[in-house]
Protein backbone atom coordinates (compact mmCIF):
# COMPACT_ATOMS: atom_id res chain seq x y z
CA UNK A 1 0.00 0.00 0.00
CA UNK A 2 2.87 2.35 0.85
CA UNK A 3 4.44 1.70 -2.56
CA UNK A 4 1.10 2.35 -4.27
CA UNK A 5 0.70 5.59 -2.34
CA UNK A 6 4.17 6.75 -3.35
CA UNK A 7 3.43 6.05 -7.00
CA UNK A 8 0.18 7.99 -6.72
CA UNK A 9 2.10 10.88 -5.17
CA UNK A 10 4.62 10.68 -8.00
CA UNK A 11 1.85 11.13 -10.58
CA UNK A 12 0.52 14.11 -8.62
CA UNK A 13 4.01 15.65 -8.47
CA UNK A 14 4.45 15.26 -12.21
CA UNK A 15 1.06 16.88 -12.85
CA UNK A 16 1.92 19.73 -10.47
CA UNK A 17 5.22 20.30 -12.22
CA UNK A 18 3.52 20.36 -15.61
CA UNK A 19 0.99 22.88 -14.29
CA UNK A 20 3.78 25.10 -12.94
CA UNK A 21 5.62 25.07 -16.24
CA UNK A 22 2.45 25.79 -18.13
CA UNK A 23 1.75 28.76 -15.85
CA UNK A 24 5.30 30.02 -16.30
CA UNK A 25 4.89 29.67 -20.02
CA UNK A 26 1.77 31.80 -19.88
CA UNK A 27 3.03 34.59 -17.62
CA UNK A 28 6.59 35.33 -18.80
CA UNK A 29 7.21 37.83 -21.57
CA UNK A 30 9.77 35.47 -23.09
CA UNK A 31 8.14 32.06 -22.57
CA UNK A 32 10.48 29.23 -21.65
CA UNK A 33 10.46 26.05 -23.61
CA UNK A 34 8.65 23.10 -22.13
CA UNK A 35 11.43 20.48 -22.01
CA UNK A 36 10.83 17.43 -24.14
CA UNK A 37 7.60 18.67 -25.72
CA UNK A 38 6.74 20.10 -29.11
CA UNK A 39 4.26 22.39 -27.38
CA UNK A 40 7.19 24.66 -26.53
CA UNK A 41 7.23 25.86 -30.10
CA UNK A 42 3.63 26.95 -29.93
CA UNK A 43 2.35 30.26 -28.41
CA UNK A 44 0.78 30.11 -24.94
CA UNK A 45 -2.85 29.14 -24.84
CA UNK A 46 -4.57 30.58 -21.73
CA UNK A 47 -7.89 29.13 -22.80
CA UNK A 48 -6.46 25.61 -22.78
CA UNK A 49 -5.02 26.08 -19.28
CA UNK A 50 -8.33 27.43 -17.96
CA UNK A 51 -10.12 24.47 -19.54
CA UNK A 52 -7.72 22.11 -17.80
CA UNK A 53 -8.47 23.70 -14.43
CA UNK A 54 -12.21 23.52 -15.08
CA UNK A 55 -11.87 19.89 -16.13
CA UNK A 56 -10.03 19.08 -12.90
CA UNK A 57 -12.78 20.70 -10.82
CA UNK A 58 -15.49 18.80 -12.66
CA UNK A 59 -13.60 15.56 -12.23
CA UNK A 60 -13.46 16.09 -8.50
CA UNK A 61 -17.21 16.80 -8.47
CA UNK A 62 -18.48 13.77 -10.40
CA UNK A 63 -15.64 11.26 -10.00
CA UNK A 64 -14.81 11.25 -13.71
CA UNK A 65 -12.96 13.40 -16.25
CA UNK A 66 -15.98 13.90 -18.50
CA UNK A 67 -16.78 17.63 -18.72
CA UNK A 68 -20.41 18.54 -18.07
CA UNK A 69 -21.85 14.99 -18.15
CA UNK A 70 -25.51 14.72 -19.07
CA UNK A 71 -26.33 12.52 -16.04
CA UNK A 72 -23.72 13.42 -13.37
CA UNK A 73 -25.41 11.44 -10.59
CA UNK A 74 -25.54 8.25 -12.64
CA UNK A 75 -21.97 8.80 -13.79
CA UNK A 76 -20.80 9.24 -10.20
CA UNK A 77 -22.64 6.03 -9.24
CA UNK A 78 -21.00 4.19 -12.13
CA UNK A 79 -17.46 5.38 -11.41
CA UNK A 80 -17.95 4.70 -7.71
CA UNK A 81 -18.95 1.09 -8.39
CA UNK A 82 -15.68 -0.06 -9.97
CA UNK A 83 -11.94 0.70 -9.93
CA UNK A 84 -11.86 0.08 -13.72
CA UNK A 85 -10.66 2.85 -16.02
CA UNK A 86 -13.93 4.33 -17.18
CA UNK A 87 -15.00 7.92 -17.87
CA UNK A 88 -11.37 9.02 -18.28
CA UNK A 89 -12.17 11.42 -21.16
CA UNK A 90 -9.61 12.47 -23.78
CA UNK A 91 -7.66 15.33 -25.33
CA UNK A 92 -8.50 15.30 -29.02
CA UNK A 93 -8.02 11.69 -30.03
CA UNK A 94 -5.55 10.91 -27.26
CA UNK A 95 -5.89 10.07 -23.54
CA UNK A 96 -5.27 12.81 -20.99
CA UNK A 97 -1.75 13.16 -19.59
CA UNK A 98 -2.92 12.11 -16.11
CA UNK A 99 -4.58 9.00 -17.52
CA UNK A 100 -1.45 8.01 -19.44
CA UNK A 101 0.79 8.58 -16.41
CA UNK A 102 -1.40 6.37 -14.23
CA UNK A 103 -1.56 3.69 -16.94
CA UNK A 104 2.23 3.60 -17.27
CA UNK A 105 2.62 3.64 -13.49
CA UNK A 106 0.30 0.66 -13.04
CA UNK A 107 1.89 -1.24 -15.93
CA UNK A 108 5.32 -0.75 -14.33
CA UNK A 109 3.95 -2.01 -10.99
CA UNK A 110 2.56 -5.12 -12.75
CA UNK A 111 5.94 -5.86 -14.35
CA UNK A 112 7.68 -5.40 -11.00
CA UNK A 113 5.21 -7.83 -9.40
CA UNK A 114 5.95 -10.57 -11.95
CA UNK A 115 9.73 -10.21 -11.87
CA UNK A 116 10.03 -9.37 -8.17
CA UNK A 117 11.04 -11.73 -5.37
CA UNK A 118 9.61 -12.28 -1.92
CA UNK A 119 12.11 -11.01 0.64
CA UNK A 120 14.00 -13.44 2.85
CA UNK A 121 13.13 -11.23 5.80
CA UNK A 122 9.41 -11.85 5.30
CA UNK A 123 9.88 -15.62 4.93
CA UNK A 124 12.07 -15.73 8.04
CA UNK A 125 9.45 -13.75 9.92
CA UNK A 126 7.02 -16.66 9.52
CA UNK A 127 9.67 -19.42 9.59
CA UNK A 128 8.88 -20.49 6.02
CA UNK A 129 11.61 -22.60 4.44
CA UNK A 130 11.94 -22.43 0.65
CA UNK A 131 11.60 -25.08 -2.03
CA UNK A 132 11.62 -24.46 -5.78
CA UNK A 133 9.88 -25.90 -8.77
CA UNK A 134 11.82 -27.26 -11.74
CA UNK A 135 11.58 -23.94 -13.60
CA UNK A 136 15.00 -22.37 -14.15
CA UNK A 137 14.13 -18.66 -14.02
CA UNK A 138 11.23 -16.24 -14.41
CA UNK A 139 11.29 -16.31 -18.22
CA UNK A 140 11.22 -20.11 -18.15
CA UNK A 141 8.44 -20.01 -15.57
CA UNK A 142 6.32 -17.73 -17.77
CA UNK A 143 6.77 -19.86 -20.88
CA UNK A 144 6.34 -23.29 -19.24
CA UNK A 145 3.43 -23.20 -16.77
CA UNK A 146 3.47 -27.01 -16.62
CA UNK A 147 6.91 -26.98 -14.96
CA UNK A 148 5.66 -24.66 -12.20
CA UNK A 149 3.50 -27.57 -11.03
CA UNK A 150 6.47 -29.86 -10.28
CA UNK A 151 8.59 -29.50 -7.14
CA UNK A 152 12.34 -29.86 -7.75
CA UNK A 153 13.75 -33.19 -6.45
CA UNK A 154 15.84 -31.30 -3.87
CA UNK A 155 12.67 -29.62 -2.68
CA UNK A 156 10.87 -32.94 -2.43
CA UNK A 157 13.60 -34.25 -0.13
CA UNK A 158 13.49 -31.07 1.93
CA UNK A 159 9.73 -31.36 2.34
CA UNK A 160 9.98 -35.00 3.39
CA UNK A 161 12.71 -34.20 5.92
CA UNK A 162 11.18 -31.08 7.48
CA UNK A 163 7.41 -31.50 7.28
CA UNK A 164 4.90 -33.62 9.16
CA UNK A 165 3.38 -36.42 7.10
CA UNK A 166 -0.41 -36.59 6.77
CA UNK A 167 -1.22 -33.30 8.56
CA UNK A 168 -4.82 -32.25 8.98
CA UNK A 169 -4.12 -28.89 7.28
CA UNK A 170 -1.06 -28.09 5.15
CA UNK A 171 -0.34 -24.41 4.50
CA UNK A 172 1.78 -23.50 1.46
CA UNK A 173 2.74 -20.00 0.26
CA UNK A 174 3.93 -19.25 -3.28
CA UNK A 175 4.91 -16.14 -5.20
CA UNK A 176 3.08 -17.32 -8.34
CA UNK A 177 2.77 -14.37 -10.71
CA UNK A 178 3.02 -11.62 -8.09
CA UNK A 179 5.71 -11.57 -5.41
CA UNK A 180 4.33 -8.18 -4.38
CA UNK A 181 1.01 -9.81 -3.46
CA UNK A 182 2.81 -11.93 -0.86
CA UNK A 183 4.73 -8.92 0.43
CA UNK A 184 1.56 -6.84 0.69
CA UNK A 185 -0.81 -9.38 2.29
CA UNK A 186 1.04 -12.16 4.12
CA UNK A 187 1.50 -10.24 7.37
CA UNK A 188 -2.27 -9.83 7.62
CA UNK A 189 -3.68 -13.04 6.20
CA UNK A 190 -1.27 -15.55 7.73
CA UNK A 191 -1.84 -14.76 11.45
CA UNK A 192 -5.59 -14.50 10.80
CA UNK A 193 -5.53 -17.95 9.16
CA UNK A 194 -3.69 -19.54 12.09
CA UNK A 195 -6.12 -17.93 14.56
CA UNK A 196 -9.03 -19.27 12.53
CA UNK A 197 -7.59 -22.81 12.49
CA UNK A 198 -7.17 -22.66 16.27
CA UNK A 199 -10.73 -21.41 16.71
CA UNK A 200 -12.08 -24.34 14.68
CA UNK A 201 -9.95 -26.89 16.49
CA UNK A 202 -7.83 -27.76 13.45
CA UNK A 203 -4.15 -28.72 13.50
CA UNK A 204 -1.61 -27.96 10.78
CA UNK A 205 1.75 -29.20 9.56
CA UNK A 206 4.96 -27.28 8.86
CA UNK A 207 4.22 -24.45 6.39
CA UNK A 208 6.71 -23.62 3.64
CA UNK A 209 7.23 -21.40 0.58
CA UNK A 210 7.32 -22.55 -3.06
CA UNK A 211 9.32 -20.30 -5.38
CA UNK A 212 8.00 -20.29 -8.93
CA UNK A 213 4.89 -22.27 -8.12
CA UNK A 214 1.66 -22.64 -10.09
CA UNK A 215 -1.69 -23.52 -8.55
CA UNK A 216 -1.39 -27.17 -9.47
CA UNK A 217 1.85 -27.55 -7.48
CA UNK A 218 -0.53 -28.30 -4.61
CA UNK A 219 -1.25 -31.67 -6.30
CA UNK A 220 2.42 -32.68 -6.24
CA UNK A 221 2.70 -31.54 -2.62
CA UNK A 222 -0.44 -33.54 -1.86
CA UNK A 223 1.23 -36.66 -3.25
CA UNK A 224 4.29 -36.04 -1.05
CA UNK A 225 2.66 -35.15 2.29
CA UNK A 226 -0.87 -36.55 1.88
CA UNK A 227 -2.60 -33.84 3.95
CA UNK A 228 -6.33 -34.01 4.64
CA UNK A 229 -6.72 -30.51 3.20
CA UNK A 230 -4.20 -28.12 1.66
CA UNK A 231 -4.42 -24.35 1.31
CA UNK A 232 -2.15 -22.52 -1.13
CA UNK A 233 -1.74 -18.75 -0.73
CA UNK A 234 -0.45 -17.58 -4.13
CA UNK A 235 0.14 -14.25 -5.88
CA UNK A 236 -2.26 -13.73 -8.75
CA UNK A 237 -1.57 -12.47 -12.26
CA UNK A 238 -1.31 -8.65 -11.84
CA UNK A 239 -3.64 -6.37 -13.74
CA UNK A 240 -3.73 -2.62 -14.18
CA UNK A 241 -5.98 -2.05 -11.15
CA UNK A 242 -3.78 -3.77 -8.59
CA UNK A 243 -0.57 -5.80 -8.59
CA UNK A 244 -1.18 -6.99 -5.01
CA UNK A 245 -3.99 -9.50 -5.52
CA UNK A 246 -3.66 -12.80 -3.66
CA UNK A 247 -5.72 -15.98 -3.94
CA UNK A 248 -6.26 -18.87 -1.56
CA UNK A 249 -6.75 -22.22 -3.32
CA UNK A 250 -8.00 -25.10 -1.16
CA UNK A 251 -8.42 -28.77 -1.92
CA UNK A 252 -9.54 -31.85 0.00
CA UNK A 253 -6.90 -34.57 -0.29
CA UNK A 254 -5.05 -33.01 -3.24
CA UNK A 255 -3.32 -35.42 -5.60
CA UNK A 256 -2.19 -35.58 -9.22
CA UNK A 257 -5.10 -35.69 -11.61
CA UNK A 258 -7.35 -33.40 -9.56
CA UNK A 259 -9.63 -31.36 -11.83
CA UNK A 260 -10.00 -27.63 -11.33
CA UNK A 261 -13.63 -27.98 -10.27
CA UNK A 262 -12.40 -29.86 -7.19
CA UNK A 263 -10.60 -26.76 -5.92
CA UNK A 264 -12.21 -24.07 -3.81
CA UNK A 265 -10.79 -20.57 -4.22
CA UNK A 266 -11.09 -17.23 -2.52
CA UNK A 267 -9.66 -14.68 -4.96
CA UNK A 268 -9.08 -10.94 -5.15
CA UNK A 269 -7.58 -10.76 -1.67
CA UNK A 270 -6.01 -7.34 -1.14
CA UNK A 271 -6.81 -4.12 0.65
CA UNK A 272 -9.04 -2.91 -2.20
CA UNK A 273 -10.84 -6.27 -2.56
CA UNK A 274 -11.46 -8.93 0.08
CA UNK A 275 -9.51 -7.67 3.12
CA UNK A 276 -6.68 -10.13 3.91
CA UNK A 277 -7.56 -10.37 7.62
CA UNK A 278 -11.17 -11.18 6.76
CA UNK A 279 -10.05 -13.73 4.15
CA UNK A 280 -7.73 -15.45 6.62
CA UNK A 281 -10.57 -15.89 9.10
CA UNK A 282 -12.92 -17.21 6.40
CA UNK A 283 -10.39 -19.74 5.05
CA UNK A 284 -10.36 -21.55 8.38
CA UNK A 285 -14.15 -21.92 8.28
CA UNK A 286 -14.02 -23.28 4.71
CA UNK A 287 -11.31 -25.82 5.59
CA UNK A 288 -13.41 -26.98 8.54
CA UNK A 289 -16.35 -27.66 6.21
CA UNK A 290 -14.09 -29.49 3.75
CA UNK A 291 -12.99 -31.90 6.45
CA UNK A 292 -16.55 -32.38 7.73
CA UNK A 293 -17.97 -33.01 4.24
CA UNK A 294 -14.81 -34.71 2.85
CA UNK A 295 -15.16 -32.62 -0.29
CA UNK A 296 -13.98 -29.41 -1.96
CA UNK A 297 -14.76 -27.41 -5.09
CA UNK A 298 -18.21 -27.77 -6.58
CA UNK A 299 -18.94 -30.74 -4.32
CA UNK A 300 -18.58 -28.61 -1.19
CA UNK A 301 -21.71 -27.09 0.35
CA UNK A 302 -20.86 -23.74 1.97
Amino acid sequence: MAESLNLEQLVEQVMDELAKRLNLYRTTSHPERLPGTDAADRPPNPAAADAAVQLELEQQANGSAIPQPKWPDRLAELTGSTPARIAVWRSGTRPLTRTMLKLRRDHAAAVDAVYGEVSKQLLDEFSLFVVETVTENTEHYLKRPDLGRIIHPEGVEKIKNRCTMRPQVQIVVSDGLSANAIEANLRDIYPALLDSLKAHGLSWGVPFFVKGGRVACMDHIGEILQPEVLVLLIGERPGLVTAHSLSAYMCYRPRKGVVESDRTVISNIHRGGTPPIEAGAHIGAVLKKMIEQQASGVKLIL
